[in-house]
């Protein structure tokens, strides 16, 4: 059993490479014959492509990040520079090495689409695990939408796998944001009525249905907000979430135990993508530090802490902006970064620089590798959400502000609870508390986009104010010569 299924994985990645392929335009037909004929015909072989799918989805891990945080006040760059991680100066072009594009995004929506055209015809042992898997693909497709259309607004909607080279297939136009909406809405509620129950699997690595309904509150977030859907979507969203507090989750007491190489899958997490030793590393590389740009005047827990160093590049750390709006009774403080002091003759501190505390990874031989879970979705996030539904609906979002914040300052408490006040005031608590809270977890762009704070936050926009072309991001060159169909967002 164990060979087959390790032959059905890679009969899967076969057909993943293949038919993600919908952007070349060469004359070539690929053998879908494996799909149809060889591979489709088992439990096993729809599992061996759910897994696949879940490594398309580590494979985006940096892209989503990327989309999702790096065009906020957040970040600069570091000693050595920025590389090609500029995304923070806000300087848009479709030519840009450093903008993602959206290929990658849409092979994991291929390997969604896979399993939903072929699990339905091949039998299980149980119906519950047939509807799971199912009810995954239903999701990841869901949130891979989500991502992409906060990110280029209008998208080419593809339901139905590529597997050929066919130009009537392959080559689409966009549809509307409000088209892609309908999509995300109704994987959803497919997901949510095929989910066999509530729990997580374990690692919580791939979808749920808590994280299902975690999505869900946030897709109905977006859209009360920023598509007009008012009071409706803002109770859709707040019914989701509240869904997700009956689940096995909890906030741990200890914000920085959350992150711990030991700790992974933890009652917190929600969904989380996973990495292993051997396997993959994720983004955090870039926001460690470069061999050559630490000082020799730093104190012996900062070199014990930054070595061995590994992969670190120190391309990316926080602004003095973001940094010095955390009090140090905050625990999330410590536990998001580490800020590095450089000492004169005296003993004297100078700030230098900073690491992430969120991604350190794991160390053994003298190495550093990168292999934490990139957190999509925890439950800290679900109770700022809750606040925020529950805000705009004129209901006092002091609950669950209070708990987050409880956890945050322990003793301190008392000097920071939330008082309830008006909903233009409570708003932009919330959204200083997601900074906080989820600093470096990939949100802060969409959330300044969501709060309509971008223009007021981001130094780098704040001459730009009312040139709203700019919160999408312009549609890579490689894309549009790969669709002919597909034409550039305004403004680039």
């Amino acid at each position: 059993m164990k060979r087959k299924y390790k032959t059905s994985l890679l009969l899967a990645s076969f057909i993943l490479v293949l038919t993600s392929s919908c952007q070349d335009t060469l004359n070539i037909k690929p053998i879908s014959l494996i799909s149809t004929v060889s591979f489709w015909t088992s439990e096993d072989d729809a599992k061996g492509a759910l897994s696949g799918m879940y490594v398309n989805l580590r494979n985006s891990a940096q892209g989503i990040f990327m989309v999702g945080d790096q065009r906020s006040e957040i970040y600069e760059g570091g000693a050595f520079g920025e590389g090609t991680f500029s995304l923070y100066r806000n300087v848009m072009t479709p030519d840009n090495p450093g903008h993602p594009n959206w290929s990658g995004f849409y092979r994991t929506i291929n390997s969604a689409n896979l399993l939903l055209k072929y699990v339905p015809g091949i039998s299980f042992r149980s119906e519950n695990t047939k509807n799971d898997v199912l009810a995954q693909a239903y999701t990841m497709r869901a949130y891979m939408y989500f991502v992409m259309t906060k990110t280029w607004g209008d998208l080419i909607i593809r339901t139905e796998p590529t597997e050929s080279a066919d130009a009537e297939q392959t080559l689409k136009a966009r549809s509307s944001k409000e088209e892609v909406f309908k999509l995300i809405k109704a994987d959803l509620e497919m997901a949510l009525k095929l989910f066999s129950n509530n729990n997580f699997a374990s690692g919580r690595n791939t979808w749920s249905k808590p994280g299902a309904n975690t999505l869900k509150g946030d897709v109905y977030l977006w859209t009360a907000k920023q598509m007009s859907g008012g009071a409706a979507d803002f109770n859709t969203a707040l019914a989701a979430l509240n869904e997700v507090t009956k689940a096995d989750v909890m906030l741990l007491p200890n914000f920085a135990g959350l992150f711990r190489m030991d700790n992974k899958g933890n009652k917190e997490n929600i969904m989380s993508i996973r990495f292993q030793d051997l396997e993959a590393t994720n983004h955090f590389w870039f926001m460690w530090i470069i061999n050559g740009a630490v000082p020799s005047t730093i104190d012996q827990a900062t070199r014990d802490l930054i070595n061995p160093i590994g992969g670190g590049q120190g391309l990316m750390v926080i602004t003095d902006l973001v940094r010095k709006q955390f009090t140090n009774d905050d625990s999330r403080k410590k536990g998001s970064f580490y800020e590095i002091f450089t000492y004169d003759k005296e003993g004297k501190p100078t700030f230098y620089s900073t690491l992430s505390m969120k991604g350190i990874g794991q160390t053994d031989g003298g190495n550093r590798r990168f292999t934490s879970d990139v957190l999509l979705y925890r439950y800290a996030e679900v109770l700022l959400m809750i606040a925020e539904a529950k805000n705009a609906l004129g209901q006092d979002p002091s609950p669950e502000m209070n708990i987050v914040r409880r956890r945050a300052y322990g003793a301190n408490f008392p000097d920071h609870v939330f008082v309830n006040g008006s909903k233009e005031a409570n708003d932009a608590a919330i959204l200083k508390e997601r900074l906080f809270e989820l600093i470096y977890e990939g949100k802060r762009w969409w959330d300044l986009v969501r709060f309509g704070k971008a223009f007021d936050l981001v130094p780098a926009l704040k001459d730009r104010k009312g040139k709203n072309d700019l919160l999408l991001f312009p549609i890579a060159e490689t894309v549009l010569s790969q669709e002919p169909l597909v034409k550039q967002n305004p403004g680039y």
